[in-house]
């Protein structure tokens, strides 16, 4: 499969090298310098674009790769107040788009988890619910998007709760994250239930981004001549 690459810094290169393992060939890289290789021909030949940027820019790097009739993995949290809209355009003009908060299967596999504790503990009003996520000092988006997604899911399946705030909660409807941002963590996201007898956690550690970088491409290879919005939740065929 012929892929191209929109953005190159740690993930960028992290994909390739796992792209080039799996047997897929890079026919183009789009960095901060190179933006008008969009319309070359070279990124024209691609089957997917892999984009992991920054959220200013992520919405006009898909809009850029939907115009070559290209599909795309994106990877890039922070900008996703605009996915509705674009959702809409992906389907009135064939797009494809695979989009994931995270990509690392097993991080897909511990949300399932979290919805599934939730929707338990939603009987169990006892019990306040927290998280804590930490990420190394060059993530530009805070709270992360995966902890923004943990959240969301908590707060579809507990009543109690309403929203997400970050930092400490002001009212009991309110659900806590607390980012902290450490060396070079590659990720940790923690979840806890607390009551006056006892505490439940479940968590998540990164060991390095490689599984970030495997899910992305699996994705890629996933959406090849396939139309629509896509998720790890059809990837991984886990049930709403």
């Amino acid at each position: 499969m012929n892929i191209a690459l929109i953005g190159y810094g740690k993930m960028g290169k992290t994909i390739e090298k796992i792209a080039r393992e799996r047997g897929h060939q890079i026919v183009a890289i789009i960095d901060v310098d190179n933006s008008s290789d969009f319309d070359s021909p070279q990124f024209r030949s691609a089957d997917v674009a892999i984009e992991f940027t920054a959220p200013a820019v992520a919405l006009r790097n898909i809009k850029s790769a939907f115009a070559q009739k290209i599909p795309v993995v994106c990877g890039t949290t922070g900008w996703t107040d605009a996915l509705p809209d674009l959702k809409r355009e992906i389907t009135e003009n064939g797009n494809t788009l695979f989009w994931s908060s995270n990509y690392s299967i097993g991080v897909n596999i511990f949300m399932a988890v979290n919805k599934y504790l939730a929707r338990l503990m939603n009987d169990f009003p006892s019990y306040n619910v927290e998280m804590t996520e930490i990420h190394h000092i060059h993530k530009l988006d805070s709270p992360s998007g995966t902890a923004i997604t943990l959240a969301e899911q908590i707060i579809q399946n507990i009543d109690r709760k309403t929203s997400w705030v970050e930092g400490n909660e002001t009212s009991p409807e309110q659900l806590s994250i607390h980012p902290l941002r450490q060396g070079e963590v590659p990720g940790i996201h923690q979840i806890s239930y607390n009551s006056q007898v006892d505490t439940i956690e479940i968590s998540h550690s990164a060991n390095s981004r490689e599984g970030f970088a495997l899910g992305a491409v699996i994705a890629a290879e996933f959406i090849k001549n396939k139309s629509g919005f896509f998720s790890m939740e059809d990837l991984m065929r886990i049930e709403n």
